[in-house]
């Protein structure tokens, strides 16, 4: 089955086009015959477009939106320039979306209909600025490849329904959470989700037997507890706001800071809250910037103090959720690095574990060091009581995957 996976903001669309089936998921050969990306949507919008492992071409068109966007993908994929050995756009069987919020109703991968549109227009408070975007890509996609196709919505809220009670509530009055849901619903389930799964390929481990760390460390940042193959905790919460240090966001920080702010910089409270999603992170303690390469070579070359600093804290509150989830779970197998941070930086990643010996986790310098660039692997000691891994995230082949199983009635568990 040949899978279109869609993944779309407010002003970009990035897309992969995967051939899988069971014995292609089960034997981990699914097939990306191309990839690529849109961004600056509404005019001349950029364009980076890649047929199987060949080299990206760059280019530019005149795309006012989404739907004009997916119409140049598909048309692209189809034709004879892209290398793609598609015969014509009846070959897509199916399109797979990435969808940020699926509530408390959505806590599996879904065939969309009108209901499912429904369903998640109606999180949009939730998502305000995700999902509306996520119907657009829904939508084009109908439009241009018509209705007869089939599309399936993948949640990245979707991985974490099974947190208990204790850990998704807030104490805050439960009327609140009765009234209007609030309460933590965590985010980049999907790639949790693969990196679980992937972990229990490489190591041969039941899904009953995964108790995992995971660490999804990029520009966005999130961990997660993994018990016996669920979702027990994870750290951001009712937004993406929460949690470990990101590249632009706080996480965690005392809420009555907002109001603090407000009053001392004439702020209004979305004023400050968009400080905190768009300027604080390591941009906002380096000063300088919210890419950790950079960051750690103005360390390294220059000393820097606060990118140093940034670091520093970015690693602490990173060891500090590790930390905390292996005492609630009682322990764990491992733990995944994974994301453009956790897959590329090895010096992060021994800044995080450095002082998690008590856990049982010694780290090999020469085996961290050498996995970088897409390479997965472990690189913990031989001896070492606690696993640490590195494992490359692939969310949009997991979209792909579960839109064959929905689309073909092959059950997925989660």
């Amino acid at each position: 089955m040949n899978v279109l996976v869609l993944n779309v903001g407010s002003s970009t669309v990035k897309f992969q086009l995967v051939r899988t089936d069971q014995e292609r998921l089960t034997r981990n050969t699914d097939e990306k015959l191309a990839r690529g990306t849109i961004e600056r949507l509404g005019g001349e919008a950029v364009l980076s477009l890649r047929a199987g492992d060949g080299p990206p071409k760059k280019t530019t068109a005149a795309l006012r939106d989404h739907r004009a966007a997916v119409e140049y993908v598909i048309s692209w994929l189809v034709s004879g320039d892209s290398g793609v050995a598609l015969g014509g756009r009846a070959e897509i069987d199916a399109v797979g979306h990435r969808v940020v919020h699926g509530g408390e109703r959505f806590t599996r991968s879904v065939r969309i209909d009108e209901a499912v549109l429904q369903g998640i227009e109606d999180t949009i408070d939730l998502a305000p600025l995700h999902n509306p975007a996520n119907l657009k890509g829904i939508r084009a996609a109908t439009s241009v490849l018509g209705a007869g196709v089939a599309q399936v919505a993948v949640f990245d809220t979707a991985f974490h329904n099974t947190l208990p009670p204790h850990a998704y509530l807030y104490a805050i009055p439960y009327q609140l959470y009765r009234r209007y849901k609030v309460r933590r619903y965590g985010f980049h389930g999907t790639s949790h989700r693969y990196v679980a799964h992937r972990w229990r390929q490489l190591t041969g481990t039941s899904r009953e037997g995964t108790h995992l760390v995971t660490m999804h460390l990029g520009n966005g940042c999130s961990a997660c507890a993994i018990r016996g193959g669920d979702s027990v905790d994870t750290s951001m919460g009712f937004t993406p706001l929460e949690g470990l240090v990101m590249g632009t966001r706080s996480g965690d920080v005392d809420p009555t800071i907002l109001d603090y702010i407000g009053a001392k910089e004439g702020l209004s409270l979305g004023e400050a809250e968009a400080l905190l999603n768009k300027q604080s992170g390591l941009l906002g303690i380096s000063g300088l910037t919210n890419d950790m390469r950079e960051l750690l070579a103005e360390a390294g070359e220059h000393a820097d103090r606060r990118a140093n600093l940034a670091i520093e804290i970015f690693c602490y509150r990173a060891r500090k959720y590790i930390g905390s989830y292996l005492a609630a779970m009682g322990g764990a197998e491992g733990i995944v690095f994974a994301g453009g941070i956790g897959e590329n930086a090895p010096e992060v990643r021994a800044r995080i574990c450095q002082g998690l010996e008590w856990a049982g986790l010694t780290v090999d310098a020469g085996r961290n060091a050498a996995l970088v660039g897409g390479r997965e692997g472990a690189f913990h000691a031989e001896g070492s009581r606690l696993g640490a891994w590195v494992i490359p995230t692939d969310e949009e082949l997991l979209i792909a995957r579960d839109t064959y199983r929905v689309v073909s009635g092959v059950p997925a568990r989660f």
